[in-house]
């Protein structure tokens, strides 16, 4: 499984929307160099108030471009880094992707795939209604599947651009499905 950088963004300080880079630096162990949200432990706005020493999870946020597309058709107008995040890609399966899925990007970088992103009610401030469109129930389980990306950690460091490849390693049998990070 093979697939490309699309765009990459960043944003120094806490707002919905990140804007794109020519580059970005991954950092071993924190994230997007200069992002809000690297560190070791939370930087999530909302979960630091009541978890703020618990490991973070969620360095990198990955979104697939296609999704925008999906999103076109049904009147809402998205672009690169305007739901907040770090790496978008294209022609790449992130939510088929098991948990520990590395993904190699570019000449250095490694991410490893923590879980999906939890949608908040934020995405309704910068489109009304696109809330209900970034998830899905599953009307026979009644489980819901969340669109909008997955997160990552940075397991290997390195310089992050624009057409980049990035190439899929699966981690051991059995893999297990991603959940909510």
């Amino acid at each position: 499984m093979a697939g490309q950088v699309a765009a990459v963004s960043r944003n120094e300080t806490y707002s919905f929307s990140k804007p794109n880079r020519d580059s970005v630096t991954l950092l071993t162990g924190l994230g997007v160099e200069g992002d809000v949200h690297a560190g070791e432990t939370i930087r999530h706005q909302f979960r630091m108030t009541y978890e703020p020493d618990l490991p973070n999870l969620r360095q990198v946020h990955l979104m697939h471009e296609e999704l925008f597309d999906e999103l076109a058709l049904k009147g809402f107008e998205v672009a690169a880094g305007q739901l907040g995040e770090n790496i978008t890609t294209r022609h790449l399966d992130l939510l088929g992707l098991p948990t520990g899925a590395l993904l190699h990007l570019g000449e250095q970088a490694v991410l490893e795939v923590t879980g999906l992103r939890n949608p908040c009610a934020k995405i309704n401030d910068f489109r009304k209604g696109l809330l209900g469109e970034v998830f899905e129930m599953d009307p026979v389980s009644g489980e819901f599947t969340f669109k909008s990306g997955v997160m990552a950690v940075v397991r290997h460091g390195g310089t992050v651009r624009p057409a980049d490849p990035i190439q899929v390693e699966l981690p051991p049998l059995p893999h297990h499905p991603l959940e909510r990070v």
